[in-house]
């Protein structure tokens, strides 16, 4: 029971350790620009939701409610109740999670992604040039700490940008790498450990270790396709959710 409840803090150190091993070992970067990419996507809490009319009376209407868990406004689902897996992932043909963490639904996207790569006890990969991010990550922190890593942080605007700008068709481009990366990927993983479900257990602390443990375990899948299979590339990803599903 110790082991179970101290594992989630070891997770994190040991997703990112994995993801600098599996770029060394495939790189993913040999045809193609070194750039990474962040997101958050939502967990929905088991069972029934917090109001925050209730939330804010400190009354629990009923024993289903997950009180750890908060609320969020996802863009392609509205209101959600429940969690945020925020990930940091390979730019390139095939997905390799480098940094993962889970938090309540409504922590800040810029301020845990600034936390992924300056906070963790472990390295980024050192040949990262560029990190892409949506509006949510185009904050003064995240882009003063990619400064200090000596990146590149390409988010996109709010608002309207002059018909004049230079720099607009480049940042066309990170964004469209941008989407086909993580987006996919989020979907992709979601999809392979059943994601788009309520998660199956309640708390922080069982959360986390069942989401970080789902990206630990799909790094080991690509670690083993590629040393053991020998798949390259692109190869890598496709078929997974059959494997893993078969193990």
């Amino acid at each position: 029971m110790l082991l179970c409840a101290s594992l989630p803090d070891k997770l994190p150190a040991q997703i990112g350790c994995l993801g600098c091993h599996l770029v060394a070992l495939i790189q993913p970067w040999a045809t193609c620009g070194r750039a990474i990419a962040a997101d958050s996507t939502v967990l929905r809490a088991r069972g029934g939701v917090w109001h925050q009319k209730h939330r804010e009376a400190g009354e629990v209407p009923h024993t289903s409610i997950d009180t750890q868990a908060h609320w969020t406004k996802s863009g392609w689902h509205g209101w959600v109740y429940g969690w945020k897996l925020h990930l940091i992932t390979v730019v390139a043909g095939v997905w390799i999670p480098l940094a993962a963490e889970l938090t309540p639904a409504n922590a800040d996207d810029g301020t845990e992604a600034a936390k992924l790569i300056w906070m963790g006890k472990w390295e980024l990969p050192p040949d990262i040039r560029y990190m892409l991010g949506d509006q949510h990550y185009n904050t003064p922190l995240l882009r003063a700490v990619c400064t200090l890593k000596g990146w590149w942080l390409v988010a996109t605007h709010r608002g309207k940008r002059p018909r004049n700008d230079v720099g607009r068709e480049v940042r066309r481009i990170f964004h469209k790498l941008r989407s086909l990366a993580i987006e996919n990927f989020n979907e992709h993983f979601k999809s392979i450990f059943d994601g788009h479900a309520q998660v199956h257990m309640r708390g922080l602390v069982g959360v986390r270790r069942f989401a970080l443990g789902c990206v630990f375990v799909y790094q080991l899948a690509l670690l083993y396709r590629h040393e053991y299979l020998g798949l390259r590339g692109s190869d890598l990803n496709l078929g997974l959710k059959a494997f893993l599903k078969a193990a």
